[in-house]
C-alpha cells in the first residue's frame, strides 16, 4: 500500500512542477473564485487554511479575500515530534516564519491557538483526491488526526489532474466533503459534480 501511495505522490508532484507560471496563476484564480461562491465559504466566520508553497493552489489571495470579508484566518502549527497540529490565528503575513521543508507556520509568540470547535471551515491540503472525497496527503497524518472529531465543513482545493479514480485507503484516513478544482466542484457527500460553479 505504501509503495502505491509513494508512486501516486511522485506522479502528482511531477505534474505540479510541470505547471507553467501562467497556468498556476490562472487555475488558482479560477479555483478561488469558485470557492467564494460556496455556501460553506459564505457562512464561515472562522477559516483554517494552510499557507501554500511551491506549485500548490495559491492560498495567499484566498486569505487576503477572507480578511477583506471580515473573516478570521487560522493556519496550522505542526509539532513534528508528536505529529500533533493546532491552528493559530494570524492577522498579517508577518506573523509567519519559515520552518522545515520551506513551510510557513505561525510564530507562537505572536499568535494564539483557536479551539477546533470555533473553526467553521477547514480548507484541507492534499496531493491527490477521489470524487468520493478520499484524500492522499503528504504522509504526516496531521490532518487525519485533527479531522477525526471535527464537526465543521471540510473543503479541498486542487488542480484537476490531482483527481484520481481510486486511492489506497486506511481506516484512520479522513474524507473531505467537497473538492474544488479548476474544472469543477465535487460535492463528495452528495455525489454531485458540477463544472459550471
Amino acid at each position: 500500500m505504501n509503495s502505491v501511495k509513494t508512486e501516486i505522490r511522485a506522479q502528482i508532484k511531477k505534474q505540479l512542477l510541470s505547471l507553467s507560471e501562467e497556468e498556476h496563476i490562472t487555475y488558482s484564480t479560477t479555483i478561488a473564485e469558485k470557492l467564494y461562491k460556496q455556501p460553506e465559504w459564505k457562512e464561515a466566520k472562522t477559516i483554517a487554511i494552510t499557507i501554500s508553497v511551491d506549485h500548490e493552489v495559491d492560498t495567499y489571495s484566498i486569505i487576503q479575500q477572507a480578511w477583506v470579508e471580515g473573516k478570521r484566518i487560522m493556519v496550522p502549527k505542526c509539532i513534528r515530534e508528536t505529529r500533533a497540529m493546532s491552528f493559530r490565528e494570524i492577522n498579517d503575513f508577518e506573523q509567519l516564519e519559515t520552518v522545515y521543508m520551506n513551510l510557513k507556520e505561525p510564530i507562537i509568540e505572536q499568535t494564539k491557538i483557536v479551539n477546533k470547535e470555533q473553526v467553521d471551515l477547514i480548507i484541507c491540503p492534499g496531493l491527490a483526491f477521489t470524487a468520493a472525497g478520499d484524500r492522499l496527503g503528504y504522509g504526516g497524518g496531521y490532518y487525519d488526526r485533527y479531522l477525526e472529531n471535527y464537526k465543521g465543513n471540510v473543503i479541498a482545493l486542487a488542480f484537476e489532474f490531482q483527481m484520481v479514480s481510486s486511492l489506497p485507503i486506511e481506516e484512520f484516513d479522513q474524507k473531505v466533503r467537497k473538492i474544488i478544482t479548476n474544472r469543477q466542484v465535487y460535492d463528495c457527500l452528495n455525489n454531485i459534480f458540477k463544472s459550471g460553479q
